[in-house]
């Protein structure tokens, strides 16, 4: 397959500027907002994992370097913006390059105010003593109990300690409400990543056959994406055959495709820190039998009616509302199910998450109505054991001023399409 996608799409500094000023907006005055680049962890040895910057940071930074810190500092006139980033790290470049320099951290953000990371902790105990701050917000994201504590979170308990008359506010819930509305930047990144891995999927299917390893499969999608010099995935690659398809977050990809089988497959290829999510599901030698294509036809209509249904003013929850009713009244004509409660043995998840710099991105679902320029999934599954067939089919929409947009619409879907596909081959 030819690439197309070799060009670099970058952020410009102006997005990001723009960034600070929507957070700066949501502040109270005399308070300081503190986020945290991150780092890789450890994996063993002195080898660590791939470093991938906190999204909240980049998204008000456009840094992806570990080890750095923003502060935000808004007063009852002004807005302070410091950057702290590592030092010189000397011979150490030898080994693993040379850390950003001041130059570099001011033309990648925008900030003037360019700090070593050594004098954060000083300069934070100056800005509140001397600026009467009297709330810090941080994003004190925690989702698991036993999860090993952020560096935000660190931070909260070191300004408790210290300053117990402080005022502490998490940034989570204000960064999901600004990065739900995506701009023309984030979009243009996001066809790009979706339109790439239409591509990986289209040469997976171009190159599926009975006998093979799911990760032979696999592997073509992985190579599109290098071709199209994206190197990053938006998550691990579900490439599940036959009954291993009713697994949802299957990713072992390790078994076997026998003839007749379908595979599931659900990717996205990321570019810039910004991710394409599609599923497809196919049969591996090229033709669907009678009962695949009953099933992926019912799923294929549930996809149609909430996609019909997009537009603003939805509650987020009547999408999955409708597929569920879509699903009741389908599969009792073919005698799968009787009752609402039967049609969730044999489909188990949402119908639609957010999609952005993460590939379930943050956002409030829970009394949420659909407005203009939120971006979402469609994908409806449906998944039964016993007849060893496992069916999802996403694509991401974009909420428009007067419905939706399907981002992924030029890829192929219907049975039809599907097996004019795969006769053709390679």
């Amino acid at each position: 397959m030819k690439a197309k996608h070799k060009e670099a799409m970058i952020l410009e500094q102006a997005f990001f500027q723009k960034n600070r000023v929507k957070l700066a907006q949501r502040l109270q005055e005399n308070s300081v907002a503190v986020l945290f680049a991150g780092k890789a962890p450890l994996k063993r040895g002195d080898e660590y994992y791939p470093f991938s910057p906190d999204r909240n940071f980049y998204y008000v930074t456009g840094v992806e370097r570990e080890h750095c810190i923003f502060v935000l500092v808004k007063g009852k006139t002004d807005v302070q913006e410091m950057l702290f980033i590592p030092r010189d790290n000397g011979d150490m470049a030898k080994w693993v390059g040379a850390n950003m320099t001041e130059a570099e951290a001011k033309e990648k953000s925008g900030i003037a105010d360019i700090r070593p990371i050594d004098a954060f902790f000083d300069d934070v105990a100056q800005i509140l003593f001397r600026q009467n701050i009297t709330t810090v917000c941080l994003d004190l994201e925690h989702r698991e109990w036993d999860d090993a504590p952020s560096p935000a979170l660190q931070f909260a308990q070191k300004i408790r300690t210290r300053y117990p008359a402080m005022q502490i506010q998490d940034l989570y819930l204000i960064f999901g409400d600004l990065r739900l509305y995506k701009e023309k930047e984030e979009l243009a990144l996001m066809r790009k990543a979706m339109d790439i891995t239409r591509m990986g999927v289209e040469a997976m299917m171009a190159n599926a056959g009975a006998d093979k390893k799911e990760y032979e499969m696999e592997a073509y999608f992985d190579f599109t994406l290098l071709q199209n010099g994206v190197r990053e995935k938006a998550f691990q690659t579900i490439a599940a055959a036959g009954k291993r398809a009713t697994i949802l977050h299957y990713t072992k990809n390790d078994g076997v495709a026998k003839d007749g089988d379908l595979l599931l497959v659900d990717c996205g290829a990321q570019v810039g820190w910004y991710n394409g999510d599609i599923s497809r599901t196919f049969p591996v030698n090229g033709k669907f039998t009678e009962r695949q294509k009953l099933v992926y036809e019912i799923v294929l209509s549930g996809q149609q009616k909430v996609i019909d249904a997009i537009k603003p003013g939805v509650p987020f929850a009547n999408l999955n509302q409708i597929l569920k009713e879509h699903y009741l009244q389908e599969l009792q004509k073919i005698g799968l199910v009787q009752t609402m409660e039967d049609v969730e043995r044999y489909y188990y998840h949402g119908v639609s998450h957010y999609l952005g710099a993460e590939t379930h991105d943050i956002g409030r679902y829970v009394a949420r109505n659909l407005e203009p320029n939120m971006v979402l999934t469609v994908e409806p599954g449906l998944y039964i054991p016993k007849w060893e067939i496992g069916i999802r089919i996403e694509d991401d929409v974009l909420v428009t001023e007067n419905g939706c947009e399907v981002l992924t619409k030029d890829m192929i879907k219907t049975v039809e399409e599907i097996e004019a596909f795969m006769a053709k081959g390679t």
